[in-house]
């Protein structure tokens, strides 16, 4: 019986968790992006060889690109996205060349996940991301100041966070800003000015015109891709709704199936994140994986825990509302199936421990990750015996 492969993610070099302590994980693959180069510029074959060879000289591979992000306008199919998109294909002919083969990737508009606590203070001290839509509220129509913004929140919410506002100090509010509005570590840091503007590029885009533009894209990729033996894999958004009049369209088994359906071409697949397909009470895990299936080309594992409001926070791996032991069952069924190891990472670990002294990147500090990866090793290996038996 094959196993799924363990892998870690990694920043780069500025990363507090270093390629050695990834090394002590049990990990053997890195995921990782030349997260310095500016959105929609190419990826040279010397600068993917560089960091290529680096992560080799601990003993590591590199298994999984995430992400080579995707331009604005090529998500708006507005200005340069024609240009923006021939740079595209040119990263992935460097990263073919480099010998690499999964590209992980989201069409998220402006914001990439979004929190509205990096720190939330779990029972036993440690402290995880936490979703909260009344914060995000207050974020929304008190400093963003979108326009008519109040109409995309309940009665109590919208009540809730008139509350909040009036109570929060200027320090907690542009604390809040500033998480809400957080991105991947290691990109250049957004703005309420600078988020006001890429929303107005979004004004007249809904669900419809962003999925046209997003098979538009994989239109024009998935050939290259298919020629060149790549595997791309699309993150579902997270949270998996609507947020900041923002369309979201790949939350639901229905999304991942039209995506699937409308650019059939072998290379068009999925990365299955439990945690934020699993933010979604409505979504089925191992329904969804068994779905999908051999399209499914990495996986990201975690775990939630949903209120009745919505709002959720990350639980330990095998905890939550996700049965992580039915996921990975059916994840391990089709590792069974296909020649090539399937990539899981451990995702989003607890800050706890030493690292609760330590300057951390929020959601990615090692000992929480560590843990995670250790549960869901030995989960596989009890599913995999089990099999075999």
């Amino acid at each position: 019986m094959k196993e799924l492969r363990q892998t870690w993610r990694w920043f780069g070099p500025d990363d507090p968790v270093t390629l050695q302590d990834i090394k002590q994980t049990g990990a053997v693959g890195i995921v990782t992006a030349l997260h310095h180069v500016p959105h929609g510029e190419v990826w040279t074959y010397e600068e993917i060889m560089e960091r290529k060879i680096l992560i080799e000289s601990f003993g590591l591979t590199w298994d999984v690109i995430e992400s080579v992000t995707i331009h604005e306008e090529i998500k708006t199919r507005t200005g340069d996205y024609l240009q923006w998109i021939e740079n595209y294909k040119e990263s992935l002919r460097n990263l073919a060349k480099a010998g690499l083969r999964v590209v992980t990737y989201n069409f998220m508009p402006v914001n990439d996940w979004t929190r509205t606590n990096l720190d939330y203070l779990m029972p036993d001290g440690s402290k995880a991301l936490y979703f909260n839509w009344v914060d995000l509220a207050v974020f929304d129509i008190y400093l963003l100041k979108r326009e008519n913004a109040e109409k995309d929140y309940a009665e109590e919410i919208r009540e809730e966070a008139k509350k909040r506002h009036a109570q929060y100090t200027k320090e907690q509010l542009d604390h809040l800003a500033g998480v809400v509005m957080f991105g991947i570590p290691g990109e250049k840091k957004e703005t309420v000015e600078g988020m006001r503007a890429k929303l107005a590029r979004y004004k007249n885009i809904d669900a419809n015109i962003l999925r046209s533009n997003l098979v538009f894209f994989l239109q024009q990729i998935t050939p290259l891709c298919d020629e060149l033996g790549l595997q791309l894999a699309i993150h579902p958004d997270d949270p998996p709704t609507d947020i900041l009049g923002l369309p979201r369209i790949v939350k639901n088994m229905e999304d991942l199936q039209f995506i699937l359906d409308a650019v059939p071409n072998k290379s068009n697949g999925i990365c299955f994140c439990t945690g934020s397909l699993g933010a979604n009470p409505k979504n089925n895990l191992p329904e969804m994986a068994k779905k999908i299936g051999k399209r499914i080309h990495f996986t990201h594992l975690r775990n939630v825990k949903k209120d009745a409001q919505g709002n959720f926070f990350e639980d330990d791996h095998l905890s939550g509302d996700n049965d992580m032991y039915a996921v990975l069952k059916e994840l391990i069924k089709i590792q069974q199936e296909v020649p090539y190891q399937i990539s899981f990472r451990p995702d989003h670990g607890h800050q706890m421990i030493d690292d609760l002294n330590k300057v951390t990147n929020p959601g990615y500090s090692c000992i929480g990750r560590l843990r995670g990866l250790a549960e869901i090793r030995g989960l596989q290996l009890g599913i995999l015996r089990n099999m075999n038996q």
